[in-house]
């Protein structure tokens, strides 16, 4: 069968333009192709010419390494933008099925277009890290192109009576939506870095800590792919392997990272809940409202991360489901779809029904599952140290203000120093790493009950009714080790302080003791 881009099942009516060239489909398609090649033929010269320059090969502690603004919106966007992009190329070819001859336009400009999106976002990467942003015209250039060919295409179906019951109209207005995100994005550049049509650019200088060659922890600054990968830190993991990695060849934290500056962040959230009350306020709520403000930033996007993941995990038994479904059919075939514009369109239906098309769902969702719960692992045991390298270093700055009688009359002891230095602050360490499981738990149980009665019925209820039954048990045993770890926690606090005060008081019992004593002191013993 001879290749054609618009078939050759029907060439009359495929290359027919009498009712004008936009109301042909597969011109309609070519159309699109026209950004995609401007950015593949602008942009590849530039990437292989400056690949083995300083742009393209970044160290770790490169001069001019920054962020643009709208940086990780710009690679969020993108890696939807190529996902909505393998969906397209997925239903054009499907959609392709129906067809007696192959149908290049269906799907051959959605490969450009993932090729595209590719190029441009390692293009962005490479101009970012060499701090050159006059060469990012190219990119709004191809971002106006692109939005203004989806809007052609996603206007001509609207004219033609094609809705949302047909997919590919959905898929072309999410393309269409993020192709003007992207453009916005764009935009939000050249006004705040003012590299175009301004007559003064200010100077961005980069991180302070990127400026320290003592500093090799680089989290917070490498872009989106690396940080939800941890691609940075393949340069320590292969010289691990080679020799034993020591606290110089690991550096020194960033400022945002290290204790002096968490502690002073929870001082301005202690300050701040001082200041409308007039006094100094006492009791737990207190202290955990000062937490909130100072860390429950970080800590809710953790457990976003963690929904997400849930989330998600459900959708891997939902695609096995429907793949098992779908071949165990003895009917293979599907309705024939409808046609418009001389091409077939297909529905959400027909598109899930196919298993290739679950099965590469599959992988996505377990993909982006793993990567969410690792980012919510992350934040939380991150925000978890320092929360506690803070509240460390509260306690060691009031303990240098204490005065010596409290410590000589029994207001504070030692032991009560050292649990709270070692127990306590570690107890609120792991009570932030395991906070994104508290607020999930709830969720994995209601979103499986469901979809177990959606599949089994009414027997799905009798798992509920053992996990509400088994609740109470739970909450029992959980207070009941608290209670007995407090119990063992004030048992060690007064055997220490008895050790403590035996070794400066003699026994008055022991008998040589005794003979030494004066006969007015010999009740003590009593």
């Amino acid at each position: 069968m001879s290749l054609a881009f618009c078939g050759n099942d029907n060439n009359s009516a495929a290359y027919n333009v009498d009712a004008g060239v936009l109301n042909n489909g597969c011109f309609l398609d070519a159309l699109t192709v026209v950004p995609h090649v401007f950015l593949l033929f602008i942009t590849f010269p530039i990437l292989f010419i400056g690949w083995g320059s300083q742009s393209s090969k970044v160290h770790i502690h490169h001069s001019t390494w920054l962020h643009f603004p709208g940086h990780n919106l710009r690679w969020i966007l993108t890696f939807i933008l190529l996902f909505v992009i393998v969906c397209e190329i997925a239903e054009g070819i499907v959609s392709d099925g129906f067809n007696q001859s192959v149908h290049l336009h269906l799907y051959m400009p959605s490969c450009l277009a993932f090729m595209a999106a590719i190029t441009s976002i390692i293009y962005y990467h490479n101009i970012e890290t060499s701090n050159f942003p006059k060469l990012l015209i190219t990119l709004l250039i191809y971002w106006v192109l692109a939005f203004v060919s989806k809007t052609i295409k996603f206007a001509k179906y609207t004219e033609h009576g094609i809705g949302l019951r047909q997919l590919r109209f959905g898929i072309t207005g999410l393309l269409t939506l993020l192709y003007g995100l992207l453009l916005a994005v764009e935009i939000n550049v050249i006004t705040t870095r003012r590299y175009m049509c301004f007559a003064y650019a200010p100077e961005v200088k980069p991180p302070e800590d990127l400026q320290d060659l003592g500093v090799r922890f680089l989290q917070p600054f490498v872009n989106l792919l690396s940080k939800s990968t941890y691609w940075w830190m393949n340069t320590f993991i292969t010289s691990a392997h080679r020799r034993p990695i020591d606290l110089k060849v690991i550096g020194r934290l960033p400022i945002a990272m290290r204790a002096l500056t968490n502690y002073l962040k929870l001082r301005k959230a202690f300050e701040s809940q001082k200041r409308p009350q007039g006094s100094h306020p006492q009791g737990s709520k207190w202290i955990w409202m000062a937490l909130r403000q100072a860390f429950g930033r970080p800590l809710l996007l953790s457990i976003t991360y963690r929904f997400l993941a849930d989330l998600l995990g459900f959708t891997g038994p939902l695609c096995i489901s429907g793949i098992v479904h779908h071949l165990s059919k003895e009917n293979h075939t599907i309705q024939p779809p409808v046609k418009h514009l001389g091409m077939y369109f297909i529905s959400s239906q027909e598109f899930l029904a196919n298993a290739y098309v679950l099965a590469v769902l599959l992988f996505f969702a377990l993909l982006l599952q793993r990567t969410f719960l690792q980012a919510s692992y992350y934040v939380a045991i991150e925000t978890g140290i320092n929360l506690r390298g803070a509240i460390q270093t509260k306690i060691f700055n009031k303990i240098m203000r204490l005065c010596t009688s409290n410590m000589s009359m029994g207001g504070m002891t030692v032991g009560q120093i050292c649990n709270l230095v070692a127990i306590d602050t570690n107890q609120l360490m792991w009570f932030f790493f395991l906070c994104p499981n508290l607020f999930a738990m709830p969720v994995q149980i209601i979103v499986g009950i469901i979809l177990l009665y959606y599949l089994l019925g009414i027997s799905a209820l009798i798992g509920a009714t053992v996990i509400t039954l088994l609740a109470p048990v739970q909450y029992f045993v959980a207070t009941k080790l608290s209670d007995a770890q407090k119990s063992t926690l004030s048992t060690r606090d007064r055997e220490s302080e008895s050790k403590r005060e035996g070794a400066f008081k003699p026994d008055l019992n022991t008998p040589h003791i005794k003979k030494r004593l004066p006969d007015e002191y010999k009740y003590l013993s009593i």
